[in-house]
């Protein structure tokens, strides 16, 4: 099983021409609304691709006791995800305000709203012990992220921790606790040079060089995702591994690292090879592009496979 331990949101989106300056206003002719939360989007991601395999996926998470916590819980529901330890609170359910230019890049700001009142102990034991990888992000307080670390590596799970969205913690301390229990860390480039910059390690904008380090002095395999140009998998002893990128004409950018991130738990707990599980979370990240919303273009597992089979 993958639990994610994680954010729900609901997402609110707007398309402009390019996205606003500091102190700047721009129109947008309409505003949609997509389900997100990085914890939410990467369970439905493993979710959609453990479809016909033998992978169940649980979402561990809080929503507000609003029609927007309601609709996110029925989401993952009709997605195949476990929602039996969602749980309710007096907090509004989280919001996310998108804005995506005309070449699908995106600006997000994020109303964390219940997501902050998740706690390490949401988690049950009953269903820890039944994980085989376990998915943390950063959009939860990250005590308790630590805490269900802490619990999953006493357990023997594998931990796959996306260090996104980089948070306000500039102490070498808190992010030496952090690496130290993850088996699997996946950051983009910006991502591995803030953690190098806070461990004190020079990487003069070489995110290679950053990963190399951080995999170095603590211990995970580093994944970074470099958009068209794939990713690369640092290991503790140096080697590199890279997954190449689909060539695509994004259309929305939003979701596609939530994508790699619940496609490379779904591979690694189905016993694959970092090389591969990267080469189908690149494949399907591409595939995630080509539809508006963070969720809507993630692929079915027949998609992607048959995707592959074409590349």
């Amino acid at each position: 099983m993958i639990v994610i331990f994680g954010s729900i949101n609901m997402d609110l989106v707007a398309r402009v021409q390019r996205i606003a300056r500091p102190g700047e206003t721009v129109l947008s002719r309409r505003a949609d609304s997509f389900f997100g939360g990085k914890g939410a989007n990467q369970a439905v991601a493993a979710a959609r691709v453990s479809q016909g395999g033998p992978l169940r996926v649980a979402m561990v998470g809080a929503v507000g006791n609003d029609p927007f916590g309601e609709a996110c819980r029925k989401n993952l529901d009709e997605n195949g995800v476990d929602v039996s330890t969602i749980r309710v609170t007096d907090e509004p359910t989280g919001c996310a305000f998108i804005t995506v230019d005309e070449t699908g890049e995106n600006a997000i700001t994020v109303a964390s709203g219940a997501n902050m009142a998740l706690r390490s102990d949401d988690l049950p034991e009953s269903l820890l012990s039944k994980a085989s990888v376990l998915v943390l992000q950063m959009e939860v307080p990250i005590a308790d992220s630590l805490e269900v670390a802490a619990r999953a590596r006493r357990a023997g799970v594998k931990l796959v921790w996306n260090f996104a969205p980089v948070p306000a913690v500039k102490e070498r301390s808190a992010i030496a606790e952090l690496l130290a229990v993850t088996d699997v860390l996946v950051v983009n480039e910006h991502e591995a040079l803030a953690i190098a910059d806070v461990i004190g390690e020079r990487a003069d904008d070489d995110f290679l060089c950053a990963g190399a380090d951080i995999s170095r002095l603590f211990g995970p395999t580093c994944i970074v995702t470099a958009g068209s140009r794939g990713a690369y998998a640092i290991t503790p002893d140096g080697a590199q591994i890279h997954a190449t990128a689909r060539p695509i004409r994004p259309v929305d950018t939003t979701g596609a690292g939530d994508t790699f991130v619940g496609v490379l738990a779904n591979g690694l707990a189905e016993g694959l090879e970092v090389g591969p599980a990267m080469e189908r979370a690149c494949a399907a990240a591409s595939l995630s592009c080509l539809t508006a919303g963070a969720q809507a273009g993630m692929p079915q597992r027949r998609a992607l496979e048959h995707h592959l089979a074409q590349a």
